[in-house]
C-alpha cells in the first residue's frame, strides 16, 4: 500500500519503508510517517511503502532515488531488508547488510565491541529451557532475546528472587528460544546518538513509573524524561561520545547509530561505564531520542532527514 505527495521533476523521489511485519510494527508505522511528513515539507517527493512479503517487486517498480529505512525489529533491522535494497541496487539510509546483522544480535555486537575495547557486562548465551529452576548466574542480572529490540522480552532477575521467573521457560514467551543472560548494572541510562563519523550529544533517559526503559517508557508520551544533554562529568561524557564512535566503526555501521550504556556512579563520580547495544534503526517518533540529540546539537528534524537521505548509497 502505498500513498505519494511531493513534487515531481528532478527532486529526489524517496520511499519510506515502514510497518513491517515484526513485533515493532507500530512504532516503525509512527516512525515512517513522521520521517515522510518531515521529508515532504523539505521539498522531497515521497512514497509511504507499507513493508510486505511483495516489497522487492514494489521497490522494482517504483524504482526510488533513495529508499529511506523506517523498518524495525526482524527484517527490517537485521540486513534482510538492507540485502534486498543491495539486490536491487537502491540507494539506502542507515547501515548496511553486514553492520545490520552484527548488531541486531547482541552476542556478536558484544564481543566486537569487546574486542575494540568498548567496556560491556559479562554474559553468556542460553537456550531458555536451559535455564530451568536455578539461576544461570548470580542475581541480580537481566535475561533478553538475543536478536529482538525496543526492549521485548526483556526480564530483570532482582538480587532477592529464589529462582528465575516461569515465563522464560513458558508457552507465553515469543522471542526465540536463545537468550542471553547478562549481569545487571546498576544505575543511570544514557545514550548517545552517532551521525555518520560525528557523535552528537549524550542524552540520560529516566523512566517515569517503569522499573527500567522498557516499551512503554520508550514509546508511550509521559513513559520517560529525557536529560538533554546528560548532567555527568564532562570527562564521563566524552567517554561515552568516544565509546560510541568506536562501537559505531567496530561494527561498520553507517549513517545514524545511537548506543545505549549504564552508568554507574554509585561509589564515584567518574564511577562504571558499560555498554549495552548499538542501535543501527534508532527510533524516529515524536518521542525519539536521536531527533532530541540532533536538535541539541544545532540539527532540527528535517534538517537530520535530510542529511541522511543525502548520504544514502549502495553498496552500503
Amino acid at each position: 500500500m502505498t500513498s505519494q505527495g511531493g513534487k515531481a521533476g528532478n527532486v529526489k523521489h524517496v520511499a519510506v519503508l515502514m510497518g513491517g511485519f515484526s513485533s515493532e510494527r507500530p512504532v516503525s508505522l509512527s516512525s515512517g510517517n513522521a520521517c515522510a511528513d518531515a521529508l515532504e515539507a523539505k521539498g522531497y517527493r515521497v512514497t509511504r511503502v507499507d513493508v510486505d512479503r511483495n516489497v522487492s517487486a514494489l521497490l522494482a517498480e517504483l524504482k526510488p532515488d533513495v529508499a529511506f529505512n523506517a523498518l524495525h525489529g526482524p527484517f527490517g533491522e537485521d540486513g534482510t531488508i538492507q540485502g534486498i535494497l543491495e539486490y536491487l541496487a537502491i540507494p539506502y539510509t542507515h547501515s548496511g547488510v553486514l553492520a545490520s546483522a552484527l548488531a541486531m544480535h547482541k552476542e556478536l555486537a558484544k564481543k566486537i565491541v569487546k574486542a575494540a575495547g568498548v567496556p560491556v557486562a559479562e554474559a553468556r548465551v542460553m537456550n531458555r529451557f536451559d535455564i530451568g529452576s536455578t539461576h544461570p548466574m548470580k542475581p541480580p542480572y537481566v535475561v533478553k532475546p538475543v536478536t529482538e529490540g525496543s526492549s521485548f522480552g526483556v526480564v530483570i532477575v532482582r538480587e532477592d528472587q529464589s529462582h528465575p521467573p516461569q515465563v522464560i521457560g513458558s508457552d507465553e514467551w515469543r522471542y526465540g528460544d536463545l537468550v542471553m543472560v547478562e549481569r545487571f548494572v546498576h544505575g543511570r541510562e544514557l545514550t548517545c546518538a552517532v551521525m555518520g563519523d560525528v557523535a552528537l550529544g549524550v542524552c540520560e533517559i529516566i523512566p517515569v513509573g517503569h522499573s527500567f526503559y522498557d516499551y512503554d517508557a520508550k514509546y508511550v508520551p509521559g513513559g520517560s524524561k529525557h536529560e538533554c544533554p546528560a548532567k555527568i562529568l564532562p570527562n564521563v561524557y566524552q567517554k561515552i561520545q568516544t565509546l560510541s564512535l568506536k562501537a559505531h566503526q567496530a561494527i561498520g555501521c553507517r549513517g545514524i547509530s545511537r548506543s545505549d550504556f549504564r552508568y554507574d556512579d554509585r561509589y564515584s563520580e567518574n564511577g562504571e561505564v558499560v555498554w549495552l547495544e548499538v542501535n543501527t534503526q534508532p527510533g524516529m517518533t515524536p518521542t525519539s531520542l536521536v531527533p532530541e540529540i540532533a536538535v541539541e546539537a544545532g540539527h532540527d528534524f528535517g534538517e537530520l532527514l535530510s542529511w541522511m537521505v543525502e548520504d544514502a548509497s549502495c553498496p552500503r
